[in-house]
């Protein structure tokens, strides 16, 4: 069974709680390795669903040229 997908607004929202987080609270190092790989993992599914869409978009357009 592969992983749950996340929407792109879930991803974005989830990596901005985790940059509030680390600009406004001590957190210890293993916390902070933990909230780093979680944000690696966020900004990669927001760069693949753009990039998804990005070739979405330019598709629609060329069958419209």
């Amino acid at each position: 069974m592969g992983k749950p997908e996340i929407s792109y607004t879930d991803a974005f929202q989830e990596l901005q709680q985790i940059v509030k987080k680390m600009e406004t609270a001590d957190i210890s190092v293993d916390e902070l390795t933990q909230n780093i790989e979680r944000a690696s993992q966020l900004i990669q599914i927001c760069k693949e669903k753009l990039s998804k869409t990005e070739a979405e978009v330019n598709k629609i357009i060329e069958q419209n040229d």
